[in-house]
């Protein structure tokens, strides 16, 4: 099933960053695109300017909020048939120095977004999605710290993003163990891209190529995440998460594929 065969997809994390570069691309593409955060006017400044089909606020963050928007949207739009988990939080946090009270609320609101968004919004479309005549997709964004966390300052992050990882890889060969194949799950896994996610640290400019130049741009990021897409892959790897994520899998994706019990849905 091509990457590209979904008519309608939600964004979430859509007002800016990668979510926004996305959304674009998918606009470009002919496709009916919703966006989805937590901020009103940045919402409606990015539909403005890149012609969004409709967008909602919604905190992926606070559970109880998702089903009652889930019924909406796909009241109004049941040609829903696209899901892209990309809104996400990082934050530096350091267990030696932080006051722990402190570290809590910041690794609370992290494994909110970052776990339990994603995970109750694919629940919640799930029948939705199985009812979808020409399938579904769900694209989950994790990122390179979640095959190798080598950001240190990032403890809770690293971890939500192995979550991710995992979830993307168990929830494929479920989907497809129960025969609904035709619900493809890609997961997209960044490596440092120049978008405000480092808005929290010190630099928060740390991601910027001028910086580190293993970083990408967004547009960069956006030429490897179209290739690939269109390509078909399940896993998208820009720039340098190319070689961590080929040697994870060299190493690892066999054994997952052989104790699962499945064979090339790994990856």
């Amino acid at each position: 099933m091509s990457s590209l065969s979904f008519s309608c997809a939600l964004v979430t994390g859509g007002g800016g960053g990668l979510g926004k570069a996305i959304a674009a691309y998918l606009l470009s593409k002919g496709k009916k695109v919703i966006i989805a955060g937590r901020t009103e006017r940045t919402l409606q400044e990015t539909a403005k300017e890149i012609g969004a089909t409709d967008y909602f606020t919604l905190d992926t963050g606070v559970a109880s909020q998702i089903l009652p928007f889930i019924k909406t949207v796909t009241a109004k739009y049941p040609d829903l048939d696209c899901l892209i988990n990309n809104a996400g939080v990082q934050r530096p946090l350091e267990v030696l120095k932080d006051d722990p009270s402190d570290f809590l609320a910041k690794a609370d609101q992290e494994i909110d977004i970052n776990i339990r968004g994603p995970l109750h919004l694919t629940l919640g479309l799930l029948e939705h999605f199985k009812g979808q005549p020409n399938g579904a997709t769900i694209i989950n964004v994790s990122s390179i710290l979640g095959f190798v966390p080598f950001s240190v300052i990032n403890p809770v992050y690293n971890g939500t993003k192995a979550w991710l990882h995992f979830w993307s890889m168990t929830l494929r060969t479920q989907l497809a163990r129960g025969g609904y194949e035709r619900i493809k799950v890609i997961e997209v896994a960044p490596p440092s891209v120049g978008t405000d996610l480092h808005r929290d640290r010190e630099d928060p400019d740390d991601n910027k190529k001028d910086k580190n130049p293993n970083a990408l741009s967004v547009e960069e990021f956006m030429g490897f995440f179209a290739t690939a897409f269109e390509r078909g892959d399940s896993t998208i790897a820009p720039g340098m998460s190319q070689g961590i994520v080929d040697k994870w899998y060299a190493d690892f994706g066999s054994m997952y594929d052989t104790l699962s019990g499945e064979k090339k849905l790994s990856k």
